[in-house]
């Protein structure tokens, strides 16, 4: 029964959060915003709220683990799992905001996240106030100068979705969202409890995986389409508003309190490792590309992480 209801959960989450992206990138499309934009903005507010909201509702529960978890098991996973499939599937060109913008903020946030639980184990809503207003600001940066600086693929067709279908599907993802949280974190707990194994690890392997689902699915599309500027930008985007939006949004509604001591000793530090390694794997062998050898180096490690986990 706890295997059928994180499945459905993961079912209901996928289904909203793509929902929630039709809409998302349709009413963008209408605002004329260039496709980098879109990639680091729209797409990741949309594929990030499936951890926003699974995050929100475990912490409201009282499972500070799972949410924090959820956080980081999912930034370890965008950067391990879902672009080392992605670079394995075809080599990307890497934009030079990589190490001008996405890559340094990227690190700033997770650098911040670690700070700032841990000395205290918990994010305070002082903290959460500092990451949204941090993200706050890295959104007007995007919007005000990187999208002059961006030189952009060749216009694919786009269909605008009308303006009621937008909006239904906006309705539509958000009540799928949040069906699907209640299922996940409820079979999630009783799945712990039941193999006897801690929250976090339920956090940081099953159901971060889960909702890294919709980063997969977005960049896979994007480089099907050949929209690779929308997948790369996805990925560092998704990571950055899992810390500053995801944490920072939760922890104003309720403080979040580790209770799993791992979770800043061993897991946090997985995902600053991840971070790290991104920036080399850009300029060696090849610069400023990523190929399939960088890709299973990548899944490699995240293997390593899993094996190591469970």
């Amino acid at each position: 029964m706890n295997y059928l209801l994180i499945l459905a959960g993961f079912i209901i989450l996928i289904l909203g959060g793509n929902w929630l992206l039709k809409a998302a990138v349709g009413l963008s499309l209408r605002l004329n915003i260039p496709k980098i934009v879109i990639g680091m903005t729209v797409v990741s507010f949309a594929t990030s709220a499936p951890e926003l909201i699974v995050s929100v509702n475990a912490a409201m529960s009282g499972f500070a683990d799972i949410s924090l978890g959820n956080v980081i098991g999912s930034n370890i996973a965008n950067l391990g799992l879902v672009l080392g499939i992605v670079i394995v599937l075809s080599t990307i060109s890497v934009e030079k905001s990589f190490y001008i913008t996405d890559w340094p903020v990227m690190m700033f946030a997770s650098i911040l996240f670690y700070l700032f639980i841990k000395f205290d184990g918990i994010i305070s809503r002082g903290e959460g106030i500092i990451f949204v207003l941090l993200l706050v600001f890295f959104l007007i940066y995007l919007l005000k100068f990187q999208k002059k600086a961006v030189v952009e693929d060749d216009e694919l067709e786009e269909i605008e979705l009308p303006v009621y279908l937008s909006l239904l599907y906006l309705s539509l993802g958000g009540l799928g969202l949040w069906a699907g949280s209640e299922l996940l974190v409820k079979g999630a707990v009783n799945l712990a409890n039941e193999l006897g194994v801690s929250e976090r690890v339920i956090g940081v392997t099953i159901i971060s995986i889960g909702t890294s689902v919709p980063e997969l699915a977005a960049s896979v599309i994007a480089i099907i389409k050949k929209e690779k500027a929308i997948s790369l930008g996805n990925l560092l985007g998704s990571n950055i508003f899992n810390i500053f939006g995801v944490i920072g949004v939760t922890s104003i509604i309720t403080p979040i309190k580790a209770v799993d001591d791992k979770l800043i000793s061993y897991d946090l530090i997985w995902m600053l490792v991840f971070a790290i390694m991104i920036f080399p794997l850009v300029f060696t062998p090849v610069k400023m590309k990523l190929s399939w050898k960088e890709g299973l180096i990548l899944l490699g490690c995240y293997t390593v992480f899993i094996t190591l986990m469970l």
